[in-house]
C-alpha cells in the first residue's frame, strides 16, 4: 500500500463527526439548526408548508432521549418559550433530523421563529437552542426551497501595467461574475474592458477556442460617476429555451479570471476594481483536506472550488456553454457537493427540475435520476422526494423497455412515442440513445479538430448494451429500497427479482470466460473499459472474476472521459485497487486532473484537454470527481 500522509480531513454530512480532546468548547445546547436542511433560512424562503427541522446534538448530552420544538409567530414569543404556532411537547425520540412540523400548514409569505431543546443521556433537558428565524414563500406542495445567493466582492490579487498603457488584472480564480470599477475620470471618455478565462503569452487570449469565455465591452465614463457596474452581454446559448433562467435581479454573469483595462487615465487604481462573483450558499469550513502529496492537494482544491463556483445558477448545470441541467452531470455534481458541504437544496431542486421539465436524450441519463434521489435520501434521511415521485421514478428506470432475460433495450417495441412522452421528452419524435460516454468517436464539434477519437474506448454498441444494463441493475436495487421505505412489500420483491434476473443474465451472457472480461453487449467480442468498470462499480461482478476484470481495466488506462472517471474510480476503490486509483488521480499527463491546472484553469474542464473535445468549457462540475472520491472512497466517509 502506497503511504500517503494526511494532515487533516474534516467533512461533515448530516451526522456530525467531531474529535474530542477535552470538555472545553463543548456545545451545551442543540446547534446547527436547519429548516428543510437549509442552514440560513432567514435569507431564503421555505416552500414546504410542513417543513422539516433538524439540529446537531450537543456533545455534552452524549445521547438524545427526548426533544421539544417550539415554533413561534414572533421573536418575543420565541424568547419567552411560547410556541404559539406549534409546541411539539416532550417527544421521546433520538431523532434529530427531518422532524416535520406537527401543526397545520404554515401561512405563505410569513416570518416564523423556532428553537429546540433535548433531554440528554441522563434524561435531563438542556436549555433551548438559539432562536432561528425563517420565512415562507408561496408554499407549493413539497417544493424544495431555494437557498440564498452570496455575492462575493473579490479583490485583485495581481496587477501590472502592460506595454500599451493598459492595466492587466488577475483575480486569482475564474468565477461566474460581473465587474465593478471605482474610477474617477477627468473627462467623458470610453474605456475598453476585456475579460477572459485563458491567457496567451501573458495576456488574455482573445480567441481562446471552444467555449472558453472572452468578452470585450466599451464603458462610457464621465466625471459625474465614480462607480460603474459593467454590463456584460449574454451568450445566446445561455438564454435559449433549454437554459436555466437566472433571477431577474441578476446581471449577466460571465466566467472570467482576468481583466484588461485600456484607455484609463493615470488616476485609475486597479485595487478599486472588483470581480463580483455569484455563489449559492457555501460554507468553506465544512470540509478541508491536506496531504503529503502536493499534486493531490491541488486537485482537491480545484475540484472543491469547482463545486462552489458552479452553484451560481441555483441548479446543477452542465457548464457555461449551455447552462442546462443534464441528469448525469447533476448526479456527479451532487456527489461532490454533498462531500464538501452540508448543502442539499440545489440537488433537491435539480431532481424536481427533472420531473417538471423536459428530459435529455441519453439512455443512461434517465437512469441517473433514481440514483440522485437515492443519494439525497442516504445523506439527508428525507423521504419526501421518494414519496412524491415514486411512480414517475419507475418510468425513469426504463423497466418498461425490458426484453428477453431481464435485459432492457432501446430497441424494445415499447420504446415508442407514447413512452418517450411519458419519460418526459419534448416530443414523441425525440429518440432515446445509448451514450456510454461523451464525446463519441468522430463527433465534430468544430474548431481545429476535424476528427476526435472520442471517450467510448471504441465501444461496440449492440441491441443489448452492457453499460446500460449495468445501470439498470443498480436502479432495480435502488427501487427495491424505495419500495421497502414506502412499505410496498410486493413491489420491493418484484424489484429484487428483476435485479437478480438481470445480474444473472449479465454474468451468463456477457462474460467472456476465455479472456476473463465482460464484452460490450450480446453478440460483441469487444471489451471496453466502460463495460467492465460499470459492472464492477455496481457490484455485478462475482468475487471469483474480479482479478481478471481488474487486470483488463488496468490495461486500458484512463480510456474514459472525466464523467466516466467517476465510475472507474469507484470500481477501483471497491475492488481493493486504491493504489492504482491514487496513481490515476494524481497523474500529470494530458488525461488527468492535474492537466486542467497545468493549462491554466481554476475549475475542472468538460474534457481532459481541449484536444479531446474542441468545444469544451472550463467550468464543468462533472469533471470534479475527486471532490467526492477522496472523502467517499479514499477515506470511506459515506452515509
Amino acid at each position: 500500500m502506497r503511504k500517503l500522509l494526511i494532515s487533516l480531513l474534516a467533512t461533515v454530512c448530516v451526522l456530525n463527526i467531531s474529535a474530542r480532546s477535552s470538555d472545553k468548547g463543548f456545545k451545551k445546547t442543540p446547534y446547527n439548526l436547519t429548516v428543510e436542511t437549509i442552514r440560513e433560512p432567514s435569507n431564503t424562503v421555505i416552500e414546504d408548508g410542513k417543513p422539516e427541522f433538524s439540529w446537531f446534538i450537543p456533545e455534552q448530552a452524549v445521547f438524545q432521549k427526548k426533544y421539544q420544538i417550539l415554533v413561534s409567530s414572533s421573536l418575543d414569543n420565541a424568547n419567552n418559550n411560547k410556541g404559539d404556532v406549534w409546541n411539539s411537547g416532550q417527544v421521546s425520540s433520538s431523532n434529530s433530523i427531518n422532524v416535520e412540523l406537527g401543526s397545520r400548514k404554515l401561512k405563505p409569505h410569513t416570518t416564523y421563529f423556532w428553537k429546540v431543546r433535548i433531554a440528554d443521556i441522563n434524561n435531563k433537558f438542556t436549555e433551548y437552542s438559539a432562536v432561528q428565524k425563517f420565512k415562507t414563500g408561496g408554499l407549493k406542495e413539497n417544493s424544495t426551497s431555494q437557498n440564498y445567493f452570496n455575492i462575493e466582492k473579490i479583490k485583485v490579487v495581481n496587477s501590472r501595467l502592460i506595454e500599451n498603457g493598459s492595466y492587466f488584472l488577475d483575480f486569482g480564480k475564474a468565477a461566474f461574475a460581473t465587474l465593478e470599477i471605482n474610477y474617477q475620470a477627468s473627462k467623458s471618455d470610453i474605456i475598453t474592458i476585456r475579460l477572459g478565462e485563458k491567457l496567451l503569452n501573458g495576456l488574455i487570449d482573445r480567441n481562446p477556442g471552444g467555449t472558453i469565455r472572452y468578452q470585450e465591452v466599451k464603458l462610457k465614463v464621465t466625471p459625474n460617476i465614480s462607480n460603474y457596474k459593467v454590463q456584460l452581454v449574454a451568450d445566446a446559448r445561455n438564454t435559449n429555451k433549454m437554459a436555466v433562467v437566472m433571477p431577474d435581479s441578476f446581471p449577466v454573469l460571465l466566467p472570467f479570471r482576468y481583466v484588461e483595462i485600456e484607455g484609463a487615465e493615470n488616476s485609475y487604481n486597479p485595487t478599486q476594481t472588483y470581480q463580483m462573483a455569484y455563489f449559492n450558499y457555501f460554507d468553506e469550513k465544512t470540509s478541508s483536506f491536506i496531504s503529503s502529496d502536493t499534486v493531490l492537494n491541488k486537485i482537491w482544491d480545484l475540484c472543491k472550488y469547482t463545486i462552489k463556483a458552479t452553484t451560481f445558477a441555483g441548479y446543477y448545470v452542465d457548464g457555461e456553454r449551455e447552462r442546462i441541467p443534464y441528469e448525469a452531470d447533476a448526479y456527479l455534481n451532487q456527489l461532490s457537493h454533498y462531500s464538501v458541504d452540508n448543502e442539499y437544496a440545489i440537488a433537491r431542486r435539480t431532481i424536481e427540475y427533472f420531473f417538471k421539465n423536459k428530459s435529455t436524450w441519453p439512455t443512461e441519463w434517465q437512469l441517473h435520476v433514481p440514483m440522485m434521489i437515492y443519494q439525497d435520501y442516504m445523506y439527508t434521511g428525507n423521504t419526501e422526494l421518494i414519496k412524491k415521485y415514486y411512480e414517475r421514478t419507475k418510468i425513469k428506470t426504463l423497466m418498461e423497455l425490458e426484453v428477453e432475460d431481464g435485459f432492457i433495450s432501446i430497441k424494445s417495441p415499447k420504446n415508442n412515442g407514447e413512452f418517450r412522452l411519458k419519460l418526459g421528452f419534448p416530443d414523441s419524435t425525440t429518440l432515446l440513445k445509448d451514450i456510454v460516454d461523451w464525446p463519441p468517436e468522430s463527433k465534430s464539434f468544430g474548431g481545429i479538430n476535424k476528427y476526435q477519437r472520442g471517450e467510448q474506448d471504441q465501444y461496440d454498441f449492440k441491441r443489448i448494451n452492457t453499460v446500460v444494463n449495468g445501470f439498470y441493475y443498480h436502479n432495480m436495487i435502488i427501487m427495491s429500497k424505495f419500495a421497502t421505505i414506502l412499505r410496498k412489500t410486493n413491489e420491493a420483491l418484484d424489484f429484487e427479482l428483476r435485479a437478480a434476473k438481470i445480474k444473472k443474465s449479465i454474468n451468463d451472457q456477457l462474460f467472456d470466460a476465455k479472456n476473463g472480461y465482460y464484452v460490450d453487449g450480446v453478440g460483441s467480442d469487444h471489451a471496453s473499459l466502460h463495460a467492465n468498470m460499470i459492472l464492477l462499480a455496481f457490484d455485478v461482478v462475482p468475487d471469483i472474476r474480479k482479478e481478471k476484470v481488474i487486470q483488463h481495466i488496468k490495461s486500458r488506462g484512463m480510456a474514459c472521459s472525466v464523467y466516466g472517471a467517476q465510475y472507474l474510480m469507484e470500481a477501483l476503490y471497491k475492488s481493493g485497487e486504491a493504489d492504482y486509483a491514487y496513481e490515476l488521480m494524481t497523474a500529470t499527463h494530458d488525461r488527468s486532473w492535474y492537466n486542467m491546472i497545468k493549462i491554466g484553469s481554476t475549475m475542472t474542464l468538460e474534457a481532459w484537454d481541449m484536444k479531446y473535445k474542441s468545444n469544451a468549457d472550463w467550468n464543468h462540475a462533472w469533471g470534479a470527481a475527486p471532490a467526492n472520491i477522496i472523502p467517499r472512497f479514499m477515506w470511506g466517509i459515506q452515509p
